[in-house]
């Protein structure tokens, strides 16, 4: 397979915001290309907004005027369907209806030359569906976009049941082409990024159901600990709560009402009083003129202890230990159990350790040790500015504050959780890599695509599988399970690929 040459004329149906942008990327790349759109009105706005696009990156220095021109040039705007018979891709931007969309293929199928691609932007309609009211429905597939098309790097490239490889594969050699990274999928639900994000969503609601946090706090704490660009509750404020918990229905009704997918009851009642986010001026936050956005909720400063002994080994949080000594604490090393797994830092009486997916309370009890603290996942514990704690039950105050202070001398922000199991950033990113092992195990797409998508197409500080294999798979697994028995759910079963990976200790790439 290649690249379709410059010398392919493209046509884009549908001329809103994405459409405009595809239209834009592929004149950019150097084709001739028909912007359609039945409104003549709307066509003229799709082209103005790609003169405003380049407008603002000659601004910037990173484009020449006469270039800006000329791709422009390239824009022919139409509202007759009949001026895209020569276009070699067409590529369809319209509603997300199912009917209309295979209405529309139908009547490109018969317009378009006979090795003409047929090139749907869908985000979450079936691929085999649309092609299945086609005569050859071999010649159709899903291109993929997100918004905004000129700069998001990501192009799923999703084949259905009869998409031809060929032309799968011609896709996603033109998205390279035009700069930029494509991914191959299979047509499923959500395909990747709107499959697998999921639980960066439901886990933030869930752990707010359960009143464990505010969410300026529980967004802090994703994005602060673990490099997330927005917390969820910000995000989905961005999105909008009627777009962000359609799509969730969607998911949920494609798979035949799965558990793990089940609608947020809490995201309901925002849609239905209206508070839909950003554009509503309401949603987890007042964005109305004059409200201020709540600050996360941190700790006061607390006294620290001059020393503390580690037992055993804290895996990826080790780096906290080195932390600590540059702050000053004396570390001492116990040596009866430096192999040992699972480690843990005696801070005067108070035991302070990495979650496992158990509450503190139930791990307190189980390990007969009261006052017991633990800490959340962060993705660097040597350069982390916050870390969410939670203490058991039957953790004293005095043991408490002996963590806190001491944690607080390393210069970290501390926010501090009800007793929620697997905390906040370790259980969701947990079930990212959860749900990323299922679409491999299920062929949906290979790990190396899926945490490229995740990069890039949700700006994921690091792909869910490869944060797995760090972590390890055998300890990935055992928060899982964890989760499944505390809460009792399916919500929270185990992919088979992290199950048998675990047992060896072999990775997901």
């Amino acid at each position: 397979m290649a690249a379709l040459s410059t010398s392919t004329r493209i046509a884009v149906i549908g001329a809103g915001a994405m459409g405009s942008g595809i239209a834009h990327v592929a004149a950019r790349a150097g084709h001739t290309v028909y912007l359609y759109d039945m409104n003549a009105e709307a066509v003229a706005r799709g082209r103005d907004a790609i003169g405003k696009d380049l407008r603002f990156l000659v601004g910037k220095g990173k484009l020449a005027e006469a270039e800006a021109e000329a791709v422009l040039a390239r824009v022919i705007g139409s509202s007759r369907i009949d001026d895209l018979a020569d276009a070699g891709l067409l590529i369809e931007a319209i509603v997300e209806n199912l009917e209309v969309k295979q209405k529309l293929f139908r009547q490109l199928e018969e317009l378009a030359g006979p090795q003409a691609i047929l090139a749907t932007n869908t985000s979450s309609l079936s691929i085999t569906a649309m092609a299945a009211a086609l005569a050859r429905p071999e010649r159709l597939a899903g291109m993929h976009f997100f918004n905004p098309a000129p700069r998001m790097a990501l192009v799923e490239i999703v084949s259905g049941l009869a998409t031809d490889p060929a032309v799968a594969g011609t896709l996603y050699d033109t998205a390279k082409a035009w700069g930029k990274t494509p991914v191959h999928a299979s047509s499923t639900p959500g395909f990747i990024v709107n499959r697998v994000a999921r639980p960066y969503y439901a886990e933030a609601q869930r752990v707010l159901a359960e009143r464990a946090a505010a969410p300026a706090t529980l967004d802090a704490v994703l994005r602060e600990a673990c490099g997330f660009p927005m917390g969820p509750f910000e995000l989905m404020d961005l999105i909008g709560h009627d777009v962000n918990y359609a799509v969730t229905h969607s998911v949920f009704d494609a798979y035949h009402g799965d558990r793990r997918y089940t609608p947020s009851l809490i995201q309901r009642e925002l849609v239905l009083a209206g508070r839909l986010g950003r554009k509503s001026g309401q949603g987890f936050y007042d964005y109305r003129d004059g409200a201020e956005k709540p600050a996360p909720a941190a700790e006061p400063a607390a006294a620290a202890l001059p020393a503390l002994a580690v037992h055993g080994r804290l895996g990826v949080a080790e780096p906290l230990v080195a932390r600590l000594a540059q702050a000053g604490i004396a570390v001492e090393r116990c040596a009866a159990s430096a192999a040992e797994e699972g480690g843990e830092l005696r801070i005067g009486m108070a035991r302070l350790a990495l979650s496992d997916g158990r509450t503190a309370t139930r791990r307190a009890h189980e390990e007969g040790t009261p006052e017991l603290v633990l800490f959340d996942l962060a993705r660097d514990y040597a350069s982390t500015p916050r870390l969410a704690l939670a203490r058991a039950d039957q953790c004293s105050d005095a043991a408490w504050q002996a963590v806190v202070g001491t944690l607080q001398a390393a210069g970290i922000a501390l926010s501090r959780v009800d007793d929620v199991a697997g905390l906040v950033a370790l259980r969701t990113v947990c079930m990212l890599a959860n749900e990323a092992a299922d679409c491999v195990l299920q062929g949906i797409a290979t790990a190396a695509d899926i945490d490229t998508a995740m990069r890039n197409g949700t700006n994921y500080p690091e792909g869910p599988l490869a944060w797995a294999d760090r972590l390890g798979t055998p300890f990935v697994a055992r928060v899982l399970e964890n989760l499944r028995a505390h809460y009792g759910e399916e919500r929270y079963r185990l992919s088979p690929l992290i199950a048998r990976r675990a047992l060896t200790g072999a990775p997901l790439h």
